[in-house]
């Protein structure tokens, strides 16, 4: 799997409360059709062995379409399910713990709302961080947010691609134009969407547009 910043461009994290007419494979492949970069594979209700087992389904279903699948918090997981990567928190294990453990291919991003945490995200061999939230979130209620100065403060200060990430819309996403970021992770803007194929390809133009202004 070639990974580098433009994989990062429109990042989608999954969220089965939007399930139900699809299931949340045939939506991943919908965003994935859309022109979604990279998937994120979020499950906080599943036991660990039904979540390595769809991990590894979903991680056939990615490399399809050429697509990296990154697995949210669980470091197990992710090596067991052969998924290409893993999303940690603050407050999980750090990255330097992870590469030792996983070696130099696998990919890692971190969560960092700070230069300080970015900075100690990149130090400890993360390959990219995500950074938010930058607007209000249906997923996540009591996030913190941040502003565009803040978030500009971030990609300034680290040389690996920052993504940002909280309540970004397609109606939305132009607000963040001179911020530095290399693309957008979305949930509820994909996932909950009536057309998920139409709305990813519609949000993914306006990203590309942002993203090259700001080169």
């Amino acid at each position: 799997m070639v990974f580098d910043k433009s994989s990062l461009l429109l990042y989608a994290v999954t969220d089965r409360s939007w399930t139900g007419r699809q299931t949340l494979e045939e939506q991943i492949e919908e965003a994935l059709l859309g022109g979604a970069t990279c998937i994120q594979l979020r499950e906080k209700n599943l036991d660990e062995e039904a979540f390595i087992r769809e991990a590894a389904e979903i991680k056939c279903l990615c490399s399809r379409y050429g697509a990296p699948l990154i697995i949210n918090d669980n470091v197990k997981v992710a090596l067991e399910s052969g998924a290409d990567g893993v999303h940690v928190g603050q407050e999980d294990c750090p990255a330097g713990e992870i590469r030792k453990i996983a070696g130099k291919d696998f990919i890692i991003g971190v969560t960092a709302k700070t230069v300080l945490q970015a900075k100690k995200a990149e130090a400890d061999g993360a390959d990219y961080l995500g950074t938010g939230a930058m607007f209000p979130s249906p997923t996540k209620k009591n996030a913190i947010r941040i502003t565009n100065k803040e978030l500009k403060e971030i990609t300034s200060s680290v040389s690996i691609p920052v993504v940002a990430i909280g309540g970004i819309t397609e109606y939305n996403v132009s607000e963040l134009a001179g911020c530095g970021i290399c693309g957008v992770a979305v949930v509820s803007a994909v996932f909950a969407a009536e057309n998920i194929k139409e709305t990813t390809e519609k949000l993914k133009e306006k990203v590309c547009s942002i993203v090259k202004g700001d080169k």
